[in-house]
């Protein structure tokens, strides 16, 4: 079926595309989550080993945030002209070879090459997160935090089982010849493989693509037009945008900078790789598995309510990691739970605002700029985190984190809120 044939234009048509569209986004993301976990859990572990260094410890993730803000930028343009097949499963293509990459360097001990993987590895990280808006392109407005969320939660698989399979994937990789740390980024390379591909060839038609035709049979405005508004509708959009990317920024610098240190902090104190690996999993578990949940709450609830709780919940973790004792997993858990769940809030709310400001016209390139600036912002905080951590330690780290993420809230009450968009 083409996305501009009447058949796909048929509202029966689009509803079973949507219904399509969310099952293999789902796949997708199950594989994705998988890939994800390896640099989170074991990124700065790595990079400790092979650089001799603590202060140097979040180099990974600053590397791998940088390379997933360009990915970030590229799917968005490429998306917009080819639609979300292609944006996608070229994303998640090159975050695999990035992993390869990862895994070969910590088999030469080539550190530029190392630095030079990760910052490709980074596509996939940018790619998984990204996938969530396609499972929004047909969904009503009263729909689309819950549409996210379905993307979102079904990483939650892959993502929790990473973190977890750390101690067995590092006895296949010392089984190769390979450094334990480098397993993690084994599983890596197949899973992000595998999400490109299953979205390349089975994300047709194309959701963004028939939402485009959509909009110009709908909408009076002329088709060649950038803008997707008129006159008074376009000073809304900016608003919109400038309010959700906001939200998404300072969740995502909070949650980076306190998550990157939580595995140095417990190898200091004397955990092991499966309890780094079952703190993490719980923390990327509140990450992705209360979206369903999030996604009715912020479509009935409202945008903002959802994003003021995310800056308390992120409060709230930064003030337990800060008293909890290095020695004490229940405390670490639950501190990371709480910024898991704190960015959830803060995602999903986010991308419904930005979706709400935007029309399809500019849709899919607004949402690759917004993104580029999470994950520019998660780069600042995964290389600030080992600065500071370095210099202050874990607890003011933490505390830091969880009173920057309270920025959010005057944001949110001094900005005029958005008008719904209906596109």
């Amino acid at each position: 079926m083409r996305p501009d044939s009447p058949q796909a234009l048929a509202p029966e048509a689009v509803a079973s595309l949507q219904r399509r569209t969310l099952t293999v986004v789902v796949a997708s993301q199950v594989l994705g989550g998988a890939g994800l976990a390896a640099g989170v859990t074991v990124g700065a572990l790595l990079a400790q080993e092979m650089l001799g260094t603590d202060r140097l410890a979040g180099v990974p993730t600053m590397l791998f945030t940088l390379g997933s803000a360009l990915a970030a930028f590229l799917v968005g343009r490429l998306t917009q002209r080819s639609g979300r097949r292609v944006g996608l499963g070229l994303g998640f293509a090159a975050g695999g070879l990035g992993a390869v990459g990862v895994v070969v360097a910590a088999a030469l001990d080539a550190v530029p090459l190392l630095l030079v993987s990760l910052f490709v590895y980074g596509a996939g990280t940018s790619t998984n997160l990204q996938a969530r808006y396609a499972g929004t392109d047909l969904a009503a407005p009263d729909r689309r935090a819950t549409a996210a969320s379905v993307a979102m939660v079904s990483t939650t698989l892959g993502a929790v089982a990473g973190p977890n399979l750390v101690e067995p994937l590092g006895g296949l990789a010392t089984s190769f010849g390979l450094p334990a740390l480098a397993g993690p980024f084994l599983l890596a390379a197949v899973a992000f493989l595998a999400a490109g591909g299953t979205l390349f060839a089975f994300l047709r038609p194309d959701p963004f693509l028939v939402a485009k035709e959509l909009a110009r049979a709908d909408d009076a405005t002329p088709a060649g037009s950038d803008d997707g508004a008129a006159g008074g509708t376009r000073r809304s959009v900016p608003a919109g945008v400038v309010v959700g990317a906001t939200v998404m920024v300072l969740t995502q610098v909070a949650m980076v900078a306190i998550m990157t240190m939580t595995p140095v902090h417990m190898r200091g104190h004397g955990h092991d790789l499966g309890d780094v690996g079952l703190v993490i999993g719980i923390h990327v578990a509140a990450m992705f598995l209360p979206s369903l949940v999030t996604g009715v709450l912020v479509d009935r609830v409202g945008r903002v309510p959802m994003a003021v709780a995310s800056g308390v919940t992120l409060l709230l973790a930064g003030v337990t990691g800060a008293v909890a004792p290095g020695d004490s997993m229940a405390l670490l858990v639950l501190s990371l739970a709480l910024l898991g769940l704190g960015w959830n809030f803060g995602l999903i709310a986010g991308t419904a605002l930005i979706v709400d400001a935007t029309t399809p016209a500019t849709r899919a390139r607004t949402q690759g700029t917004v993104d580029v600036l999470i994950a520019l912002a998660g780069a600042g905080g995964g290389a600030m985190s080992g600065v500071v951590m370095a210099g202050s330690g874990y607890a003011t780290l933490a505390l830091g984190g969880g009173i920057l993420s309270l920025l959010l809230i005057p944001v949110l009450f001094l900005t005029r809120r958005p008008s719904r968009a209906t596109a």
